[in-house]
């Protein structure tokens, strides 16, 4: 769980960014928007191949333009 401790000399603008950084670097935004709604285990299994191909064609571009 992220959390930020700060001393009354701390600035409060720069220790609201370092939590924001430990939130985003946590995942817990994406988790939270994933989770929203249900998806059927089929619609997610679909969503998962998807993006392995997408990850693939780019590693492929990469390594074709070398």
């Amino acid at each position: 769980m992220p959390g930020v401790y700060f001393d009354e000399n701390d600035n409060f603008d720069v220790s609201l960014r370092r939590f924001k950084k430990q939130v985003e670097k946590a995942g817990i935004l994406s988790e939270l928007k994933k989770r929203q709604h249900y998806e059927k285990p089929s619609v997610q299994k679909k969503k998962k191949k998807a993006a392995a191909k997408k990850r693939l064609a780019k590693k492929m571009r990469k390594i074709r333009s070398m």
